[in-house]
């Protein structure tokens, strides 16, 4: 799906959970042509910054800006003019800001990006957590279960103008039956056969995440856990494969 990918490598965007941009930096160097881009979060930016952006960015990974966004619209929107001159390959809100937020924020990267003279960034809703489960929900007095609240926030995303939604494997095959072909579906709780779940509930193979629809990985601590970063990319993406 979407030809973008041209090869399965394409799909995993390694997370970087660290604040050290030289450390992030290091890592995106060796993993650039190995996997399709980097993920940077909360974590890193509120630590490392722009600055720490772009000396990642530097070496020409593409980069996912993992921040979930969630404010009134207009703190939202500032927010989004404030970040797109760093050209993120795709950019994060949360769905439970609601239509108007989304609407605003989708419409103000597209303009944003277009004014900096920057591709837009793939704006997508987070729905719920991965570290969520149905016990969590109810702990929230949240009626309905991530069976249920998942697809209705990717209903609403896809209406709202978002290009796509953050959400666990478990709830792909779901989005992917009530969302059009080309909205795009960005999953983490990605773990390869033998890897702990760590504090992921809601967990799946590269391989079947793929196979039930997923656009891009989100994989981090397989990867940058490992005794080789570089080779256990390799090994995921080669499981893509076929």
């Amino acid at each position: 799906m979407n030809g973008e990918f041209q090869q399965p490598s394409d799909r995993i965007f390694c997370a970087l959970d660290t604040t050290n941009r030289e450390v992030a930096a290091d890592t995106a160097k060796k993993l650039l042509g190995v996997v399709g881009g980097i993920k940077l979060g909360l974590e890193f930016y509120c630590s490392a910054g722009a600055d720490g952006f772009k000396m990642v960015a530097e070496t020409g990974m593409p980069i996912f800006l993992d921040l979930k966004f969630h404010d009134i619209p207009n703190t939202v929107v500032g927010a989004i003019r404030a970040v797109m001159p760093l050209a993120p390959k795709i950019l994060t809100i949360h769905t439970q800001g609601g239509p108007e937020m989304m609407r605003r924020a989708a419409e103000t990267a597209a303009e944003e990006a277009e004014r900096h003279g920057v591709t837009a960034p793939w704006v997508v809703g987070v729905t719920l957590l991965t570290s969520l489960d149905n016990d969590d929900l109810a702990a929230m007095s949240l009626s309905g279960t991530t069976d249920t609240v998942v697809p209705t926030l990717a209903s609403l995303a896809q209406a709202s103008g978002l290009d796509g939604i953050v959400c666990s494997p478990r709830e792909i095959a779901m989005v992917r039956s009530q969302t059009a072909h080309d909205f795009r579906l960005v999953v983490p709780g990605i773990r390869p056969v033998g890897s702990a779940a760590g504090d992921q509930k809601r967990v799946m193979t590269p391989k079947q995440a793929v196979s039930a629809g997923a656009d891009v990985l989100v994989i981090g601590r397989p990867i940058t856990g490992a005794a080789d970063p570089v080779a256990a990319a390799k090994d995921i993406a080669d499981s893509l494969k076929g």
